[in-house]
């Protein structure tokens, strides 16, 4: 009788920590992630990024609230009214870096090897840029407050491009220019 009674309590416990674990995961991975939104301050586009454990924690509650982690209009413009969270509120995934990202790679081709993007890796393999300048550029390198304006201006280059064009730029000591070989060298020696 005490073992079924310990086993329906445990039941019931697993089920209530489910309840509630449930709702902080999903909110914890709705708000997490940097974020491109436009600044209510300057009008200008401005990195940001959820507290999502903040957030994952009081959205459950009568507290819920959402505040930023961080801004890069900070330090100088720490003290706003985060005034900008309301887009992120209304539109989560829109605002989100990867999503805006994976959206614009969508109807796009390399534009190295012609291959198109389909569904990107967005943490593996992701693709990259290519920058006017003609310098591979990694998502990375790309402040998220610049990436409207990079998208504009910058080509998308496929992963396998992208290390290519790295390497070919870091290291062109290691490179061989076979086509430079066979043209010095008579036919009837190449085999």
């Amino acid at each position: 009788m005490a073992t079924e009674s310990y086993l329906i309590i445990l039941i019931i416990g697993f089920v209530s920590l489910g309840l509630v674990v449930r709702p902080v995961v999903r909110n914890y991975m709705k708000f997490r992630g940097k974020r491109v939104i436009v600044c209510p301050g300057t009008r200008k586009p401005a990195g940001v990024e959820v507290d999502a454990e903040h957030a994952a924690v009081t959205l459950g509650t009568t507290v819920g609230e959402l505040r930023l982690k961080s801004c890069s209009r900070w330090p100088e413009r720490q003290d706003c009214g985060q005034e900008c969270l309301l887009q992120v509120a209304l539109a989560p995934q829109d605002c989100l870096l990867r999503s805006i990202l994976a959206k614009w790679y969508a109807d796009k081709k390399c534009v190295s090897c012609g291959k198109e993007f389909g569904e990107i890796q967005l943490f593996d393999h992701k693709p990259a840029f290519r920058g006017p300048d003609g310098r591979p550029v990694a998502w990375d390198e790309v402040r998220a407050e610049a990436v409207p304006e990079a998208l504009e201006t910058y080509l998308p280059i496929c992963w396998d491009c992208y290390i290519v064009e790295t390497f070919c730029r870091e290291h062109p000591e290691l490179l061989v220019d076979r086509s430079r070989i066979s043209a010095a060298v008579p036919r009837e020696m190449v085999r």
